[in-house]
Formats: structure tokens, sequence, C-alpha cells
């Protein structure tokens, strides 16, 4: 189950960002902001900023599933070709109903990892995707609670929630590196004129662009500090759907079995399984300890818990 879906909408979110800038600079609308200065232009650059700001959002937003697919390989099952297929449909559609949506698109995707992810624009037309590895590592119990966990994050919303919170989080990005670029480039200018005249200087388009990369680096923390509580809430979900003990289950067949060494260097830091690692890797990993997620299952066990026999395939 690593962070795919964040990994990719990160990204292409900050390559929308930059695309949209590059596209308003090359209108004037930076220019036009200038000649007015930053405090008649306060309201112009608020707007600039929210434009940016949640059009690179929810544009990351609507292509999630084009580009899950893409970057994956992922192959959407319309007609089953096999049991496991078969399987995996009926669950779905199962734990859809049962979550009170409508019923994602399924597909399976070629990797040795034991993952899963979920993206989509709306609840109601959602992908959730499997890679090969899951299907081969775990019992039957494990992976419908995989599945569940997946379902759950869909029903949660946690996509569109994700995709509010980066257009805030770009909205202040943008917004305050250009209040610190103007301020800049004020102190650089010898006339105020002479700004006026001529449109921002070098110095305002330097301290923009690294106050876009640092303040970009701590909107990455706030999003991925969300990611982690809702990682909590996907699996509370998987339980009412499949029972805690089959999500425990799961968690601790990816502890046991998964390496994060062997995850490429961009998801490294995204995967489910990893070492505790510094303060600085907590701040930007998506999902929390395991350790953790397994106690805040545990403690939806009733006090003696029945112990449900594994299921193969």
């Amino acid at each position: 189950m690593i962070a795919k879906r964040v990994l990719l909408f990160l990204l292409t979110n900050l390559a929308v960002v930059a695309v949209l800038g590059l596209v308003l600079k090359l209108l004037g609308v930076d220019q036009y902001l200038a000649a007015r200065g930053a405090l008649g232009g306060f309201q112009g650059l608020l707007v600039l900023a929210a434009l940016l700001g949640f059009g690179g959002s929810f544009v990351s937003l609507a292509l999630s599933k084009w580009i899950a697919k893409t970057s994956t390989g992922a192959r959407v099952i319309e007609v089953p070709r096999t049991p496991t297929e078969a399987w995996l449909l009926e669950t779905v559609a199962r734990q859809a109903r049962a979550a009170g949506i409508g019923v994602p698109e399924v597909a399976i995707y070629d990797s040795p990892e034991p993952n899963a992810f979920a993206t989509g624009m709306r609840s109601d037309h959602a992908l959730v995707a499997v890679s090969s590895g899951l299907l081969r590592g775990m019992h039957q119990r494990e992976a419908e609670a995989v599945l569940a966990h997946e379902v759950s994050h869909v029903a949660n919303g946690d996509m569109i929630t994700m995709a509010l919170l980066q257009g805030v989080l770009n909205t202040f990005v943008v917004f305050l590196s250009r209040l610190v670029g103007f301020a800049v480039d004020s102190a650089l200018s010898s006339r105020e004129g002479e700004r006026r005249s001529s449109g921002y200087g070098i110095g305002y388009y330097l301290s923009t662009i690294l106050c876009e990369l640092a303040f970009g680096v701590l909107a990455s923390v706030i999003a991925m500090w969300f990611s982690r509580r809702r990682e909590f809430r996907a699996d509370a979900g998987a339980a009412q759907l499949e029972g805690p003990e089959a999500m425990i289950a799961a968690l601790r067949r990816l502890q046991g079995g998964a390496d994060a060494s062997r995850l490429p260097g961009n998801l490294a830091a995204f995967g489910i399984v990893g070492g505790a690692g510094g303060l600085l890797a907590k701040l930007f990993r998506s999902h929390p300890p395991i350790e953790e997620r397994i106690a805040a299952l545990e403690a939806l066990l009733p006090s003696r818990p029945a112990r449900r026999p594994a299921l193969s395939w």
C-alpha cells in the first residue's frame, strides 16, 4: 500500500502550478501587479495565488486516475479472466455498497511489492488498484482488508480533501513568496519610481523562486501530516467493513514481508513499511508507523477477541 496516489498527486500538482505560473507570467499578470505595487495589487495578488494554488490542485486531481494507470501500467478489469479477478470485482463491489459509494474501477498492476492504492476525483467514479505482489503474498482475508482500506479512502473523500488542503497550501505559498519577492525587490531598488516604471527586478524573481521552494517544503510537511491522519481513518473504515483482526493481520504481513529498501528512490519515503528514521524522515512520511496503526486497531478489539483462521486462496 505504498502511497503512490500521494506522490503522484503532489508531483502533478507542482507541475501544474509551475505551468500556470508561466502562462500567467507570459500574459503579463505579474507585470500588471508590479505596475500597481504590492499594496495596491493586494487583492489581485491574492486572486492570482488562489488561481494558481487551487488550479494546480484540482487539475492534478482530475488527472489522477489517468496518471495512476499510466505510471503503474495498471490494467482495468472489465471482464474477469480468472477466478482471482472475479473475486476482486465482487469484493470491491460488496465493500463499496457497504460504504455507500459507487463501485470503483478495479485494476491490477505488475509489481513484486504488496501494494494497493485508490484515487479519483469523485467517490462514485474512483479507481482501486492492487499489485500482483499483493495477490501472491497475502491470504484472502488480509487482501480483503487491504481492499477495504482503499475503499474507505474513497468513501472518506480523502483525495478531494487532499486537493482542497493542497489548494489552500499552494495559495499561501504563491502569495507569501511573491510578498517576500516584492520586499526584496523594494530593498534592492534605488528609487521607487524606477521600480514602478520598469517592473520587478532580478531580485524579485530570484527571491520568489527560492521562497516558493522553501514554503513548498513546509507545505509538504502539513500535507504529509494530514496523510498520516487519514491512514488511521482508513484503517478504522477497513475494520468496520472486514473486522479489525483482518486489518491487523494485513499490516503484520506487510510489516514482516515488505522491504522498504527495495522501493525506488522516489517512492521509498512514501512506503507503508520502513525504519523509524530521524525527525526529518518522520515529517515527510505519508504513512504512520505500522506499530501505531496496529495499536489503534487493537483498541477496537474486544477484551478477548476470537482468533480467525487465515484463509488461503
